[in-house]
């Protein structure tokens, strides 16, 4: 059913049927599914900047699901995270809004998910065929020698009905958890082939606890380095109180999704959530940020308490081998510190960019 995709909503498609399934349903509209799948899609699209399909030359957006998620967010000003609930209840207040976009991922959706049990008997049909045409080739279909997962209503447009085979229903309700985790798979590769520069894109499909992160050992380090010295704020170049900061990713979080220690700053508490999901204007506070990287790094090299707790990083913030062979060895010039820290950042930082991460309006403090 999912065997060369040419856009990704089709795995969405097939998760809302199954999701709707597991929740006892045996009949939904083209209307309720795409609803399903908007919500399905949300998360990916808007907090972490994933690309449903590939972009066009000129930066166009094709894939229809995608489409629809944004003009849906344009409407509402949502939040990225916002809860299913919230979604679904935007998507009926701006459901007039969204005709077009719903109405146009019903255009193939429905009959190419079927596509693998065409042509197995009996009569051939052009999988380009007319939905009219499809529709009545599948109900055939599943009447006669091949029973499918669903059949077609008789009404129009969003309105139109799917029946789900009681067979199937009965095997989906059996194995929920398998197919999904099977879909969810599939997702990840189609997603992960058109979103080639987005790390760890299998933690970004659905939101996720905020206790994942792991950032205690990274404070008391900090801690350990403010009663010794000031460290100013990167951004507004204020000393830094020790009961007022936040450990900050430079680069988010939701695009990198590791708490590794060359990435991690101390922040005023207050600015945080401004900074929110957005870059730091690399030009003006990149070098800010690798000065305080120094500083610690150098406190790291003459203090052996500073030492230890940058050891007790090691399980947590300390993974990336460049960071650990290059960044942090014991010898580095401050210029040379510099350069290491540009020449892994900035790539990363870039993709960032190109992936549709703003970049934070924040006025540079002299």
């Amino acid at each position: 059913m999912m065997k060369d995709p040419s856009y990704c909503y089709k795995f969405y498609w097939l998760e809302a049927i199954v999701q709707l399934i597991s929740e006892n349903r045996t009949e939904a509209t083209y209307d309720e599914i795409i609803n399903e799948m908007i919500a399905n899609a949300w998360y990916s699209v808007l907090e972490f900047h994933i690309h449903l399909s590939c972009i066009g030359g000129d930066s166009t957006i094709k894939d229809n699901l995608e489409r629809a998620v944004l003009k849906l967010k344009e409407l509402s000003d949502l939040a990225p995270n916002a809860s299913k609930i919230e979604i679904k209840n935007a998507i009926a207040e701006f459901d007039k809004q969204l005709h077009a976009e719903k109405q146009a991922l019903t255009n193939n959706v429905p009959y190419k998910a079927l596509s693998g049990f065409a042509n197995k008997t009996g009569e051939h049909i052009s999988l380009d065929s007319s939905a009219g045409r499809m529709i009545a080739y599948y109900n055939a279909l599943s009447a006669g020698d091949i029973l499918l997962p669903y059949t077609f209503g008789t009404d129009s447009g969003l309105n139109r009905k799917l029946t789900f085979s009681e067979a199937w229903v009965r095997m989906i309700k059996d194995n929920t958890v398998n197919i999904l985790g099977w879909i969810q798979c599939e997702k990840v590769k189609w997603l992960q082939n058109n979103n080639p520069e987005v790390p760890g894109l299998i933690y970004k499909l659905a939101p996720l606890d905020e206790k994942m992160r792991k950032l205690s050992h990274v404070r008391k380090l900090w801690d350990g380095i403010l009663e010794l010295r000031n460290i100013n704020d990167v951004f507004t170049n204020d000393p830094i109180e020790p009961v007022k900061y936040d450990i900050d990713h430079f680069i988010p979080w939701s695009f990198v999704m590791n708490d590794e220690l060359w990435n991690l700053m101390p922040m005023d508490s207050s600015l945080n959530s401004a900074k929110n999901n957005r870059l730091p204007d690399w030009d003006d506070f990149f070098i800010r940020f690798a000065r305080n990287q120094y500083i610690m790094y150098g406190l790291v090299h003459e203090k052996e308490g500073i030492r230890k707790l940058y050891e007790s990083c090691y399980r947590d913030n300390l993974h990336s081998i460049w960071a650990n062979q290059e960044l942090y060895r014991k010898g580095n010039s401050e210029a040379e510190f510099f350069g290491i820290s540009e020449k892994n950042m900035r790539p990363v930082y870039d993709s960032a960019r190109r992936q549709g991460y703003d970049v934070w309006e924040k006025r540079y403090a002299g």
